[in-house]
């Protein structure tokens, strides 16, 4: 950091006189400019306030319009996970319901692992009807964090049937 003294227009005018003798005087073949200021004066380095203010509008920029589209992408991953998961505790069910003449009770006993991103996203209840003809209805209901999913609570029955919130969820 170098400071400027303070220069008045009479040294001014005798530093440009001296600087101008100086080059008339030089071999203009072998004369180059000084790399460095002349001592008293300051080089700027750095950035200035309106080159950060800039960076940091056009980064804000960036982000409200990516993470939006992000969060979605999201969402819909996680939707597509849990609709895969109820279609194989779907055809679980219609095993277990061949070999025991009914359907599980709890997901546990269907035993189809439930992968972890679903049980923070989703809570999936397994709702089950013993009479005749036997009936379940598997539904998944969207935890806050995925609580802006377009689909909300989706269902499947042990006929296939799949409901959602929105038409084409599924």
């Amino acid at each position: 950091m170098c400071a400027r003294a303070p220069v008045d227009r009479f040294r001014r005018k005798q530093m440009f006189q001296l600087f101008k003798s100086d080059l008339a005087a030089a071999d203009t073949a072998t004369m180059s400019l000084p790399r460095h200021p002349r001592p008293g004066q300051c080089r700027a380095s750095g950035f200035t306030l309106i080159e950060v203010l800039i960076t940091v509008a056009l980064i804000a920029i960036l982000l409200a319009t990516a993470l939006p589209s992000y969060r979605s992408y999201v969402r819909r991953s996680l939707r597509t996970e849990v609709q895969a998961y109820m279609m194989s505790v779907t055809g679980r069910q219609q095993q277990f319901l061949v070999d025991t003449r009914a359907y599980a009770t709890t997901l546990s006993s269907v035993d189809v692992p439930l992968p972890d991103r679903i049980t923070g996203a989703y809570t999936l209840t397994l709702e089950v009807k013993a009479g005749p003809p036997p009936e379940f209805v598997l539904k998944a209901v969207p935890t806050p964090d995925q609580a802006y999913d377009v689909c909300g609570t989706m269902s499947i029955n042990q006929a296939g049937a799949k409901t959602a919130g929105k038409a084409d969820c599924w």
